[in-house]
């Protein structure tokens, strides 16, 4: 999806971005026209075979529905969503990709004075980072929601809070004054590292595509 921040500097900024994702990952639409189409395809891959199941189905409808939306509302230009099996298990993931634009008559803030900043957070894992696309602040942190149980498919069982390993991207966007965020999560935090590492290797494979490239 093209970022289409406008211009800024003396760079034409991009015209699009690409990033390489895992095999078993699944965009969901999360604009108002496709996103019921997106999550029931997904949920048509996700429970096929499977017709004893219909309450889990229709809350995980539900609940993909809500992160669509929430997600829109929240500046997101795409979601996507881990159908990647494990064994017998699907190891549950998600990227959103956030357009963060400029403030009106200002400018965000250059990455090394955000990460001071962020590193406010005394919960967080705040650093610089360098990517093939440039510089980018990176920030690692623990959040938990203890109005919910763990699902019974995530190790750890279900007696527990729900918390979540999420890792943060801020890379700035060349000539647009537009900093593009991808925000990955999981909640398999006894495996953290191992699902960092899966994270870095997408964040990694951003690249910048110009006008030209897109009518290839």
């Amino acid at each position: 999806m093209s970022p289409n921040p406008g211009a800024g500097g003396n760079t034409a900024p991009p015209a699009d971005y690409q990033l390489l994702l895992p095999d078993g990952w699944f965009r969901v639409r999360i604009d108002p026209e496709g996103r019921e189409r997106s999550v029931d395809a997904l949920l048509e891959r996700q429970f096929a075979g499977i017709d004893n199941a219909p309450h889990i189905r229709r809350q995980v409808r539900e609940d993909l529905l809500a992160q669509a939306v929430a997600a829109f509302q929240d500046g997101g230009i795409e979601l996507y969503i881990s159908l990647q099996d494990a064994g017998s298990l699907t190891i549950p993931a998600s990227l959103l990709v956030t357009l963060l634009p400029p403030p009106p008559g200002g400018s965000l803030p250059t990455v090394h004075d955000l990460a001071g900043l962020l590193s406010a957070d005394g919960d967080a894992e705040v650093s610089t980072v360098e990517l093939p696309t440039g510089t980018a602040v990176r920030v690692r942190r623990m959040t938990g929601q203890s109005d919910r149980p763990a699902p019974a498919d995530v190790p750890g069982g279900t007696d527990q809070m729900l918390l979540s390993v999420t890792l943060d991207y801020q890379i700035p966007v060349p000539g647009a004054g537009a900093h593009l965020l991808l925000t990955f999560s999981t909640p398999l935090v006894q495996i953290a590292d191992a699902m960092v590492e899966l994270f870095e290797a997408v964040a990694g494979s951003l690249r910048w595509i110009d006008g030209d490239e897109t009518h290839e």
